[in-house]
């Protein structure tokens, strides 16, 4: 990236001829860069020589004294004969007038051309540079650069008086007696100078799988994500897409919904501040100390070894309620005072559970996240664990991939919940893979308020770089709307769909990003008011009256060929079918307002839009 002077590195003729011919670009008299580079970098990268090329009684001063070049945003600092600004393309050169008898020093500076000397401010000057009033020059002497200027001038004079003594010297010389008085109150108190802080200000240490990622810090007005510079080889997790604000993968972890409600203070800074555990494997600590003693979620007890016939034979051990108190949700709630209850995202009321060898199904509170418990609604959605559970049935019945799940019978005569194991969690102590889930209101960088503004073609845009499997990822997000579509369910949002991430440990990529399992998905137009439910993202433009020409072409956008998709689809068709007539619900958990109504019309629907699909 060479930098041509006139005089210097080439004559004014042969760059005249040059210019004309259109290989040299001028950028100001007796100064011209090759016409393919980079211009805003060449002149960065020789801010200072065309500052000495064009102003050679100037010095370097102020911020650029100390950097020996331009400021992060552009600005180089000079002092010479007069006020005046130069801007050459990103560089601006920012000159104030110099005093009488300035103390400078020599430099050298060096840059593609090579080295070359450069005056600059001596010590002395720089301290009362940095106390000039009113002066740009001043303001670009940052807080450690002063510290850095003052702790020079002690060690070379021996004691803070002495140092002061020496600048004050200078300070008569040139008649700058405020910038004296400055330096010698700066030099003489800062060693007794109490340092405040906004107390609003604090710092989060982020952990996965209980390896520190990076700290999440807040100033009282802003947010900012800084990664862990020697953490063990990890593939990126988190990123900072808006600056100050909540990295979207934290957000998605946040408490919402019900949850939120719990927390008397829902302020994103108070619910990370108050809660330690999350999904994905996350944990959030003030104190970094903190992390290595929360428990690892580790799948110890496959929920499969305590359910026969869709319902959950172990005991459960979580919140009732007694003759006393008959509110359920209150006693719920209780459990997320304790800031080693979990957390956990989405709308529906639920409760972060631990399954043990014996069978007990207990809250995570202190103990391994690994099943989470979805009681029963109210206000018409009393039976929503039942129409869940036939939901997840029917998805594997149809060749989808679903957790283990099971009713729930709870005591003290309350509804059935359901129970629903965790597939983001290692599945023994010896497993070693880092896992974590990402939802797809995550993935797109948008809020969760924003989670019905996608479409099933944005999704499937932004799975499929994603993917290590495009083209099954592709066919599986097909099958995944189409059976959405066929059970009625119009809660399938960008914060349903989500993708799986794993890695091995010491590696920089992840090994498998697939579309995760099958959750929360459930017929919602068999609940009140929600009879006329639409599909939560548009396909093809539509939200209703979909027909098979509509995933079809869905598909070929996505990538996929129209045989393939027709493939796709005759495949879930059929399996649907099967799983529609062969599913028999558990008999013991047919009780509550209308629940076998309520089951009995989610068969009635999947039944009717399957045979009417073309």
């Amino acid at each position: 990236m060479p930098l041509h002077l006139v005089g210097e590195s080439i004559d004014k003729t042969r760059s005249h001829y040059l210019a004309e011919t259109g290989k040299l670009v001028q950028l100001m008299r007796g100064i011209y860069v090759d016409a393919g580079d980079d211009i805003d970098r060449v002149v960065l990268g020789h801010a200072v020589r065309i500052a000495r090329y064009l102003y050679p009684r100037a010095y370097l001063s102020a911020a650029s004294a100390v950097l020996l070049g331009p400021t992060p945003d552009g600005r180089l600092y000079l002092t010479g004969l007069r006020v005046q600004r130069t801007r050459i393309r990103s560089l601006e050169i920012v000159q104030n007038k110099a005093p009488a008898h300035p103390g400078v020093a020599s430099a050298v500076v060096a840059d593609s051309q090579g080295e070359f000397p450069v005056t600059v401010s001596a010590w002395r000057q720089r301290l009362l540079e940095a106390f000039r009033l009113r002066s740009e020059h001043a303001a670009s002497i940052d807080a450690t650069m002063r510290e850095a200027i003052a702790t020079r001038l002690i060690q070379e004079y021996g004691d803070p008086k002495r140092a002061a003594d020496a600048v004050w010297a200078l300070a008569r010389e040139n008649d700058w007696y405020r910038e004296g008085e400055g330096a010698e109150k700066y030099m003489l108190q800062r060693s007794s100078l109490i340092a405040t802080r906004n107390e609003a200000a604090f710092v989060l240490t982020i952990a996965w799988h209980g390896v520190p990622l990076g700290e999440l810090s807040h100033d009282g007005f802003e947010w900012r994500w800084s990664q862990t510079k020697d953490r063990p080889d990890l593939p990126p997790l988190i990123r900072q897409t808006t600056p100050g604000r909540l990295p979207p993968f934290i957000v998605s972890l946040l408490p919402e919904g019900w949850l939120e409600s719990v927390f008397k203070n829902p302020d994103e800074r108070v619910l990370l501040r108050e809660g330690k555990r999350y999904m994905s494997n996350i944990t959030i600590a003030e104190r970094s100390a903190e992390i290595a003693t929360l428990p690892p979620d580790i799948l110890s007890t496959r929920l499969s070894t305590f359910m026969s016939g869709g319902v959950f034979t172990g005991t459960y051990a979580g919140p009732g309620r007694s003759a006393i108190d008959h509110d359920f949700e209150h006693r719920l709630a209780k459990l997320f005072e304790n800031a080693e209850t979990p957390r956990l995202s989405g709308v529906q009321i639920k409760a972060p559970m631990f399954l043990g060898e014996d069978g007990v199904l207990k809250p995570a509170t202190g103990l391994p996240f690994t099943h989470i418990l979805k009681p029963a609604g109210a206000s018409g959605f009393e039976s929503l664990p039942l129409v869940e559970w036939v939901g997840l049935a029917l998805a594997r019945g149809a060749g989808l991939d679903v957790p283990d799940n099971a009713l729930v019978t709870m005591p003290d005569g309350l509804l059935p919940a359901l129970i629903v194991e965790r597939f983001d969690i290692r599945t023994s102590p010896q497993d070693t893979l880092m896992l974590a889930m990402e939802d797809m209101c995550s993935v797109l960088g948008l809020e969760p308020k924003d989670k019905y503004a996608g479409t099933i073609e944005r999704v499937a845009r932004a799975i499929r770089p994603l993917s290590t499997a495009p083209e099954e990822d592709m066919r599986l997000l097909l099958q995944r709307a189409l059976f959405a579509w066929l059970i009625a369910d119009g809660d399938m949002h960008l914060k349903n769909l989500a993708i799986l991430k794993i890695a091995y440990p010491g590696e920089q990529a992840f090994h498998s990003v697939r579309i995760a399992p099958v959750y929360d998905t459930l017929a919602t137009r068999v609940f009140p008011r929600l009879a006329h439910d639409r599909m939560a993202l548009k396909l093809n433009g539509k939200d209703e009256r979909l027909r098979r020409s509509d995933f079809v072409a869905v598909a070929v956008l996505a990538g996929l060929r129209a045989g393939d998709a027709n493939t796709a689809i005759d495949q879930l068709l059929q399996a649907l079918k099967v799983a529609i007539d062969s599913l028999v619900f558990p008999s013991q958990c047919l009780y509550g307002p209308n629940a076998e109504a309520v089951v009995a019309k989610v068969f009635e629907l999947c039944r009717g839009r399957v045979e009417s699909f073309d």
